[in-house]
């Protein structure tokens, strides 16, 4: 790759739809974070205790928590560009709802709660399709620097949006911002609805939503790399979201402002976010994966120490712009890292995954910290959190994030996998399918063997088989069976198109391994109870038994 084809922090946008697509959500996040800046003062004026405060951040946060895996499994079995309107136009429709409502002065706590938290669904839904969509628009080298654009432009909205929202708030009241962020959701939907991705071949049927959605889960607990940055991720996100859940009450008591002080605070943890977007490229150049979670983390907990002990609005404003950067490079360095780990089928629901540990972890902590806030205080509610912050960047030291992009996950057949021609007649539905492959190993490289075989265990049980199993023939020591099932045919051939590039190279060392003169032998076989014989004579039951053996 020359100097020139070296993806940069704005390479990216040579692609237009993603141009189009950033531009537009760009509008949209002014608008969020206008109504966020209008949900929070709301809250500050008709229920002003520090733990109803931080239930507004916790309103928006739980949803993705709850309803992520679900979109994810949407987004990854349906067109994810019309997942994308839909949660758009939900959005809008609950944002000029809830304008309505506080034009006439029909909200109160709870109903603020509310409809932050339906707003929060139509999140939950739209980032999994969003996010998995980048690898649609941009080229695998270049979705890097997309997320961190993705990153810098929610955080160019943070640095100004929230104090156009103070004073907005200020001078029309929380009405108003919610107005416009319900105006805001037009010129996204605009785009969306001009979209379209290039179509799709399936040779198979989508799986039902409870089957994508278990096997998601199951994808990511049988991956150790995406096992980890969830970890790391809720850890961060849980002391991490300690700033932004008391910044109104940081605004009001500890450095004696008002709603615009508010937007000028968020303002400045933009403005450091954005920054560390810029530089992120270069970073991702001279540091490892896990090297920047770590440095990221420790600005971050550096950050809200200082906010916790500072009362002039300067020192704090200088804080917030280092926390923004830490705050950015954690998380776009923890989606990445997601993003590089899962296959094209999957990338979805494992991002959604991703999402609910992380705002699993924020909305935890939105509440934790209000409650820590109204106990101890302000200012030892931020002192642990930095401290929690600080403990996620030591539990690096045993569980590191791999380096992005070392993984092949590009699939390993150009075309869907052809299955096999069989002697008894099969449908999509036959099963359940046991498949068994023999290998000839020698005594020498038994060790060897059973060491590859864990990672192959682990692969096929990842991918979607059951009940895998290794065999030893007792008769002949160097024959070993690997055994497992499927539920269907299909399933057995969604199983196989599923390996990766990087899966192959444990499929070729075991082929190594093997010493007969022909490749491993595959027999496929349908499990049968002997109740679902067909009814008949005794003589011709006993060679149908037999014949079955």
């Amino acid at each position: 790759m020359t100097p020139d084809q070296r993806p940069s922090a704005l390479s990216p946008f040579r692609y237009p739809v993603f141009r189009g697509v950033w531009t537009a959500s760009l509008l949209s996040n002014f608008g969020s974070l206008i109504q966020s800046v209008g949900a929070s003062w709301m809250m500050l004026s008709i229920a002003p205790s520090p733990d109803m405060v931080a239930l507004v951040q916790a309103s928006t946060s739980l949803p993705i928590m709850l309803l992520s895996l679900v979109a994810g499994a949407m987004a990854d079995n349906m067109d994810r560009r019309k997942v994308m309107v839909f949660a758009q136009i939900f959005m809008l429709l609950i944002s000029a709802a809830l304008s309505l409502c506080a034009w006439f002065g029909l909200v109160g706590p709870w109903t603020l709660l509310l409809f932050t938290f339906m707003i929060g669904c139509g999140s939950a839904f739209f980032a999994p399709a969003w996010q998995a969509s980048v690898g649609d628009m941009v080229p695998r080298t270049e979705v890097p620097g997309a997320v961190a654009l993705n990153s810098m432009g929610f955080n160019i909205a943070r640095s100004v949006g929230p104090a156009i929202g103070g004073a907005i708030v200020a001078a029309a009241g929380a009405a108003a911002a919610f107005a416009v962020n319900a105006l805001s959701y037009i010129s996204l939907l605009v785009v969306l609805a001009r979209w379209r991705l290039p179509p799709k071949t399936h040779s198979l049927p989508s799986e039902t939503l409870g089957i994508a959605m278990a096997a998601g889960l199951r994808y990511v607990a049988m991956s150790p790399h995406i096992r980890k940055v969830l970890l790391r991720a809720t850890v961060f996100g849980f002391g991490a979201i300690s700033i932004l859940a008391l910044l109104p009450l940081v605004a009001k008591h500890l450095v004696s402002g008002g709603p615009l002080t508010y937007g000028l605070l968020l303002g400045a943890f933009g403005v450091g976010a954005v920054s560390s977007a810029f530089s992120a490229a270069r970073l991702r150049d001279r540091l490892s994966t896990e090297a920047i979670a770590r440095w990221a983390g420790c600005m971050f907990a550096l950050a809200a120490a200082i906010v916790a002990v500072s009362t002039v609005l300067a020192l704090t404003m200088v804080a917030l712009l280092l926390a923004g950067a830490g705050w950015v490079l954690s998380l776009s360095t923890f989606n990445v890292s997601v993003q590089l780990s899962a296959p094209r089928w999957v990338v979805a629901r494992a991002l959604s995954l991703y999402q609910m540990a992380a705002f699993g972890g924020m909305a935890t902590g939105s509440w934790l910290w209000g409650e820590a806030a109204a106990d101890v205080g302000i200012n030892a509610a931020l002192l642990i959190s930095a401290a929690v912050v600080l403990a996620g960047v030591v539990l690096g030291r045993w569980a590191p994030l791999s380096q992005a992009g070392e993984l092949n996950l590009d699939p390993l057949r150009a075309s869907m996998w052809n299955a096999p021609e069989t002697a008894v007649p099969v449908d999509a539905r036959t099963g359940p399918v046991v498949i068994g492959v023999e290998y000839i190993i020698d005594e020498t490289d038994v060790e060897e063997f059973l060491r590859r075989m864990n990672e192959r265990r682990r692969i096929r049980r990842r991918d979607g088989a059951r009940n895998w199993r290794l065999l030893r023939d007792l008769s002949d020591p160097r024959l070993w069976i690997e055994r497992y099932e499927t539920p269907t045919w299909n399933d057995y051939i969604r199983l196989n198109n599923r390996l990766t590039q990087d899966d192959a190279s444990i499929s070729s060392r075991l082929r190594e391994l093997h010493r007969g003169t022909e490749p491993p032998r595959v027999r496929r076989r349908l499990e049968r109870q002997t109740s679902s014989l067909p009814t008949a004579s005794p003589g011709t039951g006993d060679d149908a038994a037999t014949t079955d053996l």
